[in-house]
């Protein structure tokens, strides 16, 4: 059984993220998404996982609630980051990681799984939650309308 996962803040969720998830649903006989709590926006982690829920209900969602503060790719942070995504994902027998970021290959080595990279240059989708957070209405065309929405209410 192949079962894939990907991890984000989804803060919004975008057209490159659904890229993402798409292509695992696809592939995976399951897929799953961890959402990981962010301040870099006040829409909540239940919010976000909700949006794809709607969109994907196959998916199964994972809440990452208080997580590490220290990213990177080195090795200290990757040891740190990695420990506290074990623990997540401890009773599920994961076969690939999906991602478009530097880390996936560190993912894929430190639990012996597949990397799946995916979009990694932005060439389908040029899009950040960073450019939809400093201007939603410019970015409007990459996220859908339940997303819209709730974005423009918060602001």
């Amino acid at each position: 059984m192949k079962i894939g996962f990907t991890i984000g803040k989804f803060a919004p969720l975008h057209k490159g993220h659904q890229y993402l998830i798409e292509k695992g649903i696809k592939e995976m006989d399951e897929f799953y998404v961890i959402i990981y709590e962010t301040n870099v926006m006040d829409i909540s982690v239940e919010q976000r996982a909700n949006w794809i829920k709607e969109l994907y209900p196959v998916v199964k969602i994972l809440i990452a609630k208080n997580p590490p503060s220290q990213y990177g790719i080195d090795e200290e942070s990757v040891k740190i980051q990695m420990a506290y995504l074990k623990n997540i994902i401890k009773d599920i027998p994961v076969t690939h990681f999906y991602n478009s970021e530097p880390y996936g290959k560190y993912v894929a080595r430190d639990l012996n799984i597949e990397e799946v990279q995916v979009d990694r240059l932005r060439e389908k989708y040029a899009i950040s939650g960073t450019k939809i957070r400093k201007n939603v209405n410019e970015n409007k065309e990459y996220i859908e309308e339940i997303v819209y929405k709730e974005l423009k209410q918060q602001s």
